[in-house]
């Protein structure tokens, strides 16, 4: 199946429902001072039950990923450092929060840097912070491949939000084959792998870029790995400001920012 039309059914679901209740304004992303995410959500409410949402495009509709269909497979956040990667996953881990009861949607976060994350150790919408230096970590994989073997009819949705895929490929051989079954199998039984990865790396982790077939790309300044990452020797992502990214949809790229923490 063609690899590059993927996301297109992420903003589907929304497309159709303001269609039918309301014409939305465009809204391009401002440069500065970047609407709340509770702020947009209100804007933006209601949303699909079963969708996760990423950001806000330049027309003005969400982006969108249904939780319930499992086609776009574990999605990849490639970006240089400092390009607002981090910011992205807790934005993801928070609207989760704001708009899935804990019952329904939860997540687990993996991060070589806890203490980045120490705002969500209490939240009842997050199994757990792990760090990849302690062993909690391979645990957590290893928990989540037995729940998603045992979880064929259940409803309730886990998100694997890992900060570094190098970091998680290094925890061990066990801990490896575990991450891979769930980028392959995850999404099908309702784990949802989505994970960060620094630009200036892949090359060194291109044998775990072919279990992405969805990626988000932020700011990358060197031309040979964007077009590395892309698959595409035209496509440059150096003009990408922080909280801004962008994603193939058919044959053109869909630009879009995610709102600040609150």
């Amino acid at each position: 199946m063609d690899k590059i039309n993927r996301f297109s059914l992420m903003i589907d679901a929304l497309t159709a429902l303001a269609e039918e209740e309301q014409e939305l304004p465009a809204s391009p992303a401002p440069k500065l001072g970047l609407p709340t995410l509770s702020s947009v959500l209100a804007d933006t409410s209601p949303l699909p039950h079963a969708a996760l949402f990423l950001g806000m495009a330049e027309d003005g509709l969400p982006v969108l990923l249904d939780l319930y269909d499992p086609v776009p497979g574990p999605i990849l956040i490639v970006a240089d450092q400092a390009s607002g990667k981090t910011s992205f996953l807790q934005m993801i881990a928070r609207a989760t929060e704001a708009m899935h009861d804990p019952a329904d949607v939860q997540s687990g976060i993996i991060t070589p840097r806890p203490d980045e994350w120490k705002n969500f150790q209490d939240s009842q919408s997050v199994v757990g912070v792990y760090s990849t230096k302690e062993e909690s970590s391979s645990e957590l994989l290893q928990s989540l491949v037995t729940w998603a073997h045992n979880n064929r009819d259940n409803k309730q949705t886990i998100l694997l939000l890992i900060d570094d895929l190098e970091a998680v490929a290094k925890l061990g051989q066990e801990s490896e084959q575990n991450l891979r079954w769930l980028l392959l199998r995850g999404p099908s039984r309702r784990v949802w792998p989505i994970i960060t990865l620094n630009a200036s790396r892949a090359h060194d982790m291109e044998s775990w870029l072919e279990f992405f077939r969805t990626r988000l790309f932020g700011c990358i300044g060197d031309k040979a790995t964007s077009h590395f990452i892309a698959s595409d020797s035209d496509k440059m992502f150096n003009d990408l400001s922080e909280s801004q990214f962008t994603l193939r949809e058919g044959k053109n790229w869909l630009n879009f920012w995610a709102p600040a923490l609150d």
